[in-house]
């Protein structure tokens, strides 16, 4: 199973890292996490820099692909050459999810037509202006869709992620590895809260996926 996490320049770390490192907690055969970019190399926020380890095209026949954020998605959504290799995304085969302004992209691709969605605070009017409704909490899932709003609910969007790419206890082992020692059991507890409502309807897409 192979995961992209769409990181764009000007990305937001704790998005685009905390979901590479949780994923890659999974020890499986055929287990893959790449970060995937428009670019060789892309600059943060912050100024990190790193190195794509896919491009677009390749990212678009993952078996999940997370949208990261950062300050310029709304020059990315406005970027016609980065949303035409992104129309190849497809919710009916593959598991797609955002995080903060990334669920703008997923909106600007019609994804969220129908579909509540999470974001954060200073994305929420650009989404809401997309046509989405926008709920005030941190995530949510319909189907193979997911969204995450703040940046910590990073660790949620993963959750899921590896849930219906793998299985419940994989994520929760996931979890357990990089949850603060004697604070382990609370945050595994937290991340089922958020996640496990939205898992039970995707049980059939999940099969399917997996097949």
């Amino acid at each position: 199973m192979h995961t992209a996490i769409l990181t764009f320049d000007g990305y937001n770390e704790l998005d685009s890292l905390i979901a590479l490192g949780i994923l890659n907690r999974v020890s499986a055969p055929g287990w893959r996490v790449s970060i995937a970019s428009p670019a060789p190399r892309v600059r943060s926020m912050n100024g990190v820099t790193i190195d794509a380890m896919i491009d677009l095209d390749e990212a678009c026949t993952a078996d999940a692909v997370i949208v990261g954020s950062g300050r310029k998605t709304r020059e990315v959504v406005e970027n016609p050459a980065i949303m035409n290799s992104l129309r190849r995304l497809d919710p009916t085969r593959q598991l797609l999810a955002a995080q903060c302004s990334g669920t703008l992209v997923l909106a600007k691709l019609g994804h969220l037509s129908d579909v509540p969605a999470c974001t954060d605070l200073v994305s929420k009017p650009w989404v809401v202006a997309a046509g989405v409704d926008v709920l005030n909490q941190p995530f949510f899932a319909r189907g193979n869709l997911a969204t995450a709003g703040g940046c910590l609910a990073s660790t949620y969007l993963a959750t899921w992620t590896i849930a219906r790419l793998h299985s419940l206890e994989v994520a929760k082992d996931a979890m357990y590895y990089v949850a603060p020692v004697g604070e382990k059991d609370d945050y595994v507890a937290r991340a089922l809260l958020n996640v496990s409502p939205y898992l039970e309807p995707a049980s059939t897409e999940l099969e399917t996926l997996k097949a």
